[in-house]
């Protein structure tokens, strides 16, 4: 039986400071499960941890969101490991910058916090397949999340490789790691315990010598879970006095634990802006305080999905759903570390239940905002001098992106003989969006989202017939993501007939062509079509602050800053500014750079001091 309240704040007072307010520099603990509880050093331990993941908020302001975490009356910060940054190329390994996972770690242990670790393979979290690399898809593709000896391998060098960053970071080597998670939420993919045993031996192989656990929602425990295995349950606001049953139900000495407490959600492309009420939050978290049960906020500071990272999700009624650069998720702390009304809602259920005398520290200053004056876009080019330099790849039936060697952004398909008169142009197997060109002039769109997949056309046979396929996000959740194959796959046809002798252009684009033939925009305003376009610009800035950049006006592209990608913009919505951190700026010319595949576009860019949402209309040509 779990220890009442009175005992377990008795004990978590009698753990001292390691337990009370957070993690001691330098000293061995042990941490494990108990019966109903996880106890450090032998004493009952109440997790209360915050989901920030160290891709999503700029290195700069690392420190600040977790002290914010523990103004809130956190002790624990949680976060994934995402493979797919770690490792791009197979054996190509980066923990430099903004990925040094390890500085992220230590500098949660120097701020006093414990850390819950979430290394996946795979971690869903609304990324790109879910954190997979993709070059897993590359013919012949291996089969993720299975026991195919190919992903098995590709796991643990992966885990082998973060172990020698984060190894001495657990808490059986004197740090601030307390346990790590096997795998995400299995049991809403498959139900294979014998892959689920073998990705454990995996990080024992590797070097995790910490507490192990799973995470499911409490229904798909009997999928997803090992029965030797810690297991925390999944779930939305107003749902703790539901799913906490069935838990206990399944699993009676498993401590109380919530891995995940959504305190908000995620938008897609196209559809609503999500927020979560505050007091719906703030009843479930003092609800579980009462208990001593333990939980983590997911988020408590979502941050940012910067260039191609975002997802997608996939369901019956909406066959493909990709997901907007912003994850600010509704959370406590909004993606540009702002303190809302929901983070003192839950700090005061909080303070409620801490042991008495417990002081909590004050949250840092928010950071500087700033506007940026509407300021134009003076130069412009071509979208096809960014072809100019590559060699094309031939093939009789289109090639997949990953099978190009490129797991992002763009590739062309040109068909140097396109079929004269009108017809149905179909490509089932866009992945995920395309522009349709001939001749310099566009002819329309393919959006997987809306399952369009074919278009009437008129083509002329003198002029070549071109698709820009866009990847919008690989599915990151359910069955659907088996197939993470982006670009077109499978065959194009023109009413019913395949059309075959392609050449393919692979356009990662991760920063914008170097040499682009800039001219003045009014050169390229008229007489193109409606073709794609890039703009350029350029902004002085003497003190550069955060802002968000307002994308209303335009209608589907993506932005540069300075050479960095920031993310995609589409007048469809919710989302119509991006955050830019002050990080990104520089004393000085600002250079800004945007790629417009529905032109005219607006000619002119600002940035505001808070996010906008809704729908954009679109683009006009310019007076």
């Amino acid at each position: 039986m779990a220890p009442t309240r009175r005992v377990f704040l008795s004990g978590l007072a009698a753990a001292g400071a390691a337990a009370a307010s957070g993690c001691t520099a330098k000293r061995r603990h042990e941490f494990r499960a108990g019966d109903g509880v996880f106890l450090i050093d032998g004493k009952p331990f109440q997790i209360r941890s915050g989901s920030i993941h160290y891709p999503r908020v700029p290195r700069e302001y690392w420190r600040d969101r977790m002290r914010q975490a523990r103004a809130m009356g956190l002790n624990t910060i949680s976060t994934y490991c995402f493979w797919d940054l770690h490792e791009p190329r197979p054996g190509a390994f980066d923990f430099t910058g903004n990925l040094d996972v390890a500085a992220f770690v230590r500098t949660a242990q120097a701020e006093g916090l414990w850390v819950d670790l979430r290394p996946g393979p795979y971690v869903c979290s609304e990324w790109d397949w879910g954190g997979l690399p993709g070059w897993l898809a590359r013919s012949p593709q291996v089969r993720v999340r299975s026991r195919d000896p190919r992903f098995l391998a590709a796991s643990g060098r992966y885990l082998r490789r973060l172990v020698r960053e984060l190894g001495p970071l657990q808490i059986t080597h004197g740090g601030p790691i307390l346990m790590a998670q096997v795998e995400n939420e299995y049991g809403s993919f498959g139900h294979d315990h014998a892959y689920m045993r073998a990705m454990r031996r995996l990080f024992r192989q590797a070097g995790f010598d910490v507490h192990l656990w799973t995470a499911d929602g409490a229904d798909e425990i009997p999928n997803g879970s090992l029965p030797d295995t810690t297991v925390g349950i999944d779930f939305g606001a107003g749902s703790a006095r539901a799913e906490f049953p069935k838990l206990l139900r399944q699993r009676p000495h498993n401590p109380h634990f919530c891995s995940e407490f959504w305190t908000g959600w995620f938008d897609h492309w196209g559809g609503p802006h999500h927020t979560v009420p505050a007091a719906i939050n703030a009843r479930d978290v003092e609800w579980m305080m009462a208990r001593g049960y333990s939980f983590n906020l997911y988020m408590f500071v979502g941050g940012t999905s910067f260039d191609y990272r975002p997802g997608a999700n996939s369901g019956p009624q909406h066959p493909y759903q990709p997901d907007v650069n912003s994850y600010d998720y509704d959370a406590p702390i909004s993606e540009a570390g702002d303190v809302t009304p929901k983070f003192t809602a839950i700090q005061q259920a909080i303070v409620r239940h801490l042991p008495a005398g417990t002081r909590l520290p004050p949250a840092p200053a928010p950071a500087r905002r700033m506007a940026l004056a509407r300021f134009a876009l003076t130069e412009a080019a071509p979208w096809t001098a960014a072809l100019h330099d590559l060699h094309p790849t031939r093939s009789q039936a289109p090639t997949c992106m990953e099978d190009l060697g490129q797991s992002f952004g763009y590739v062309v398909y040109r068909l140097a003989h396109a079929p004269a008169g009108k017809g149905t142009l179909a490509i089932p197997g866009v992945r995920d969006y395309a522009t349709v060109l001939q001749g310099g002039r566009r002819l329309g769109t393919l959006d997987r989202r809306i399952s369009r997949f074919d278009l009437p056309l008129r083509l002329t046979a003198d002029e070549p017939l071109e698709v820009l396929a866009e990847n919008m996000g690989r599915i990151n959740f359910g069955p659907a993501m088996v197939d993470g194959r982006s670009g077109i796959v499978g065959s194009v046809t023109w009413d019913g007939r395949e059309l075959t002798g392609w050449e393919q252009y692979s356009l990662p684009w991760l920063s914008p062509p170097p040499r682009l033939p800039w001219a003045p925009t009014a050169a390229h305003t008229e007489g193109t079509g409606g073709a794609p376009r890039f703009y350029r610009g350029s902004y002085q800035i003497d003190h550069p602050a955060d802002t968000f950049l307002d994308l209303r006006g335009w209608g589907k592209g993506e932005v540069w800053v300075n050479g960095r990608h920031l993310g995609r913009f589409w007048r469809v919505g919710p989302q119509q500014t991006l955050y830019l951190p002050a990080s990104w700026l520089r004393p000085g010319g600002n250079e800004f750079v945007l790629l417009e595949l529905e032109p005219p576009g607006r000619g002119s860019l600002a940035g505001l001091t808070a996010p906008a949402y809704g729908r954009s209309p679109a683009p006009r040509a310019r007076a």
